[in-house]
């Protein structure tokens, strides 16, 4: 099962990072990790620096995907995408996305994304 998982995973990320370049997002780089916490994907959109968390469903679950991304995980991310800017000395504003990948009814997974995804979230 957890072969499965990470088959999805890694599928879904690349379908994900597909579906960013289409939308014209420069791709920085992809499993940013730093200490323990890991960013999927960080990108560059206009003038802003995406933060992307991948979230990867292989059926229908009773929770939506973005919201199995957890107080914890979002703190994670806020620290992993922080240390990234320091280290490349960059000086951007910072948005953060999901994009959830998850099979319809047919199967074929839809892929949908989340802009500004962490606003609503009270990340202290």
């Amino acid at each position: 099962i957890m072969a499965e998982h990470n088959e999805l995973r890694n599928l879904a990320k690349n379908l994900a990072a597909d579906f960013l370049k289409q939308k014209n997002y420069k791709i920085l780089i992809r499993n940013f990790r730093y200490q323990r916490a890991e960013v999927d994907i960080i990108a560059e959109f206009e003038d802003l620096i995406v933060v992307i968390e991948v979230k990867a469903r292989s059926y229908n679950a009773l929770i939506e995907p973005q919201e199995a991304v957890t107080k914890k995980k979002i703190k994670a991310i806020l620290l992993c995408s922080d240390f990234f800017m320091k280290e490349n000395q960059i000086d951007k504003e910072v948005r953060f996305d999901i994009i959830t990948v998850v099979p319809n009814e047919s199967g074929k997974l839809e892929i949908n994304h989340i802009e500004d995804a962490f606003q609503s979230f009270d990340a202290n």
